[in-house]
């Protein structure tokens, strides 16, 4: 039954983002993985490196982004991982580009290989080699097909099972209301984007101590977005 999970599996669920981010090889594969994932959204906020400056080569001239924006993994191959085959194939995140979902089961070494090959172009000053091993092994290993967990874009969840979960994980950081936090948008604002907050949850938030619910069944997760998506805006 799903909500007779253990509080010994939540404790290692909040570790994968918190009790082993001190070192960086103190973590197992699913440390590794979620950190992989933060680095995909967002990887100078991961590193506290500085933001870049230019337009990444890659990114079509044509694009509605500049700068950073064009950087991050997530601009061109979606939070659904399926770039112009998914949610990113219209609209002003479209840029004709492919998603990673054909690389998932790849080897880590040779996804790191083109990560760091000129149509990518991130140095090791960018992404340090540790840290590109992480994000290869989330492209390997890390991504979770979002569609059975969507419907009419909206989490397909259980928003009662996620309000407990919410309550007993999220709350102390979040509120009850989703608003605690004073410089972010309320969770109820940004949660519309179903993959997005998936991956969010799944993973953490890039440069926070957020837990993040990876080593948990996925539906939990699901039914945490289906509860954010009820909080007010």
């Amino acid at each position: 039954m799903r909500m007779g999970i253990t509080i010994t599996a939540i404790a290692l669920a909040m570790s994968v983002q918190i009790g082993a981010a001190p070192a960086q090889d103190a973590g197992g594969e699913a440390w590794a993985i979620a950190r992989g994932a933060q680095l995909y959204d967002k990887w100078w906020a991961v590193l506290k490196a500085p933001k870049p400056e230019d337009t990444h080569a890659a990114y079509p001239a044509d694009g509605k982004y500049k700068a950073d924006a064009t950087w991050r993994c997530k601009e061109c191959h979606g939070w659904d991982y399926k770039g112009a085959e998914g949610a990113y194939s219209k609209g002003k995140h479209f840029t004709g580009i492919k998603g990673i979902a054909g690389m998932a089961g790849g080897d880590p070494a040779a996804i790191a290989a083109l990560l760091r090959g000129e149509a990518h172009g991130y140095t090791t000053e960018m992404i340090p080699d540790a840290e590109l091993a992480n994000l290869a092994l989330f492209v390997a290993k890390g991504q979770i097909d979002p569609t059975p967990y969507v419907a009419d874009g909206k989490s397909s969840g259980d928003a009662a099972a996620g309000k407990a979960y919410f309550e007993g994980i999220c709350a102390g950081c979040h509120g009850l209301d989703g608003k605690k936090i004073k410089d972010a948008d309320p969770l109820g604002a940004v949660a519309g984007n179903t993959v997005e907050m998936m991956h969010k949850v799944l993973n953490g938030q890039p440069g926070e101590a957020m837990p993040g619910l990876r080593v948990l069944d996925t539906q939990i997760a699901a039914d945490v977005v289906a509860y954010l998506q009820t909080l007010p805006q």
